[in-house]
């Protein structure tokens, strides 16, 4: 089975994907190819972060690898948090910060229509492609449910009556913005 890493110290993100790829591909973590340091983040963008990380893993480790950069857009917010969705409340990356700034931020706002877009660049073999994925919602004004990290707590996906925290992580896998992209990200390992 090959190997390949996903560029990421989220522990949430790396057992999500390791769920989504079982049987095809052994994705391993940054800790197990040697990588202790942070991973550059400091583009404008989610194409560009994702790109970044993946380029540093693959010049200075030589392994195939995938990164990924996931914001939180909001219509009501000029599509914010966006890019900054990890550090919004402050460089702690506190989730619950985060939820509260937003909460507060979309208090006297009445749209409340939202998305999650993950974007995952794949270095295999130095060769670069990218792929995204985009789920469509609205923030809730509660948070709702105990599953989940991040934003999942106030994110209910368009067609459901529960929030990202309240499914269950395969439900979440197959309608997610993460779960789309790594669909795509598959079809390109496939084609390789």
């Amino acid at each position: 089975m090959d190997k390949i890493c996903f560029a990421t110290n989220n522990p949430n993100k790396l057992k999500e994907i390791q769920r989504q790829l079982e049987g095809q591909y052994q994705v391993v973590s940054l800790k197990e190819i040697g990588c202790e340091e942070e991973l550059p983040e400091t583009q404008e963008t989610l194409e560009g972060n994702s790109a970044q990380k993946a380029q540093y893993v693959w010049d200075n480790y030589k392994v195939s690898c995938f990164a990924d950069d996931t914001g939180l857009e909001i219509n009501a917010l000029n599509g914010d948090p966006g890019v900054y969705s990890a550090r919004y409340a402050g460089p702690q990356r506190d989730s619950d910060d985060n939820m509260d700034l937003v909460l507060k931020n979309l208090e006297d706002k009445a749209d409340r229509s939202a998305r999650f877009r993950t974007v995952i660049t794949l270095v295999w073999n130095g060769e670069v492609k990218q792929v995204d994925g985009i789920a469509e919602g609205e923030i809730i004004t509660v948070r709702t449910g105990d599953d989940g990290f991040g934003y999942d707590p106030i994110f209910r996906p368009n067609g459901y009556d529960k929030t990202f925290a309240q499914i269950s992580a395969d439900e979440k896998n197959k309608i997610s913005h993460r779960g789309k992209a790594v669909e795509k990200l598959i079809t390109l390992l496939k084609n390789l």
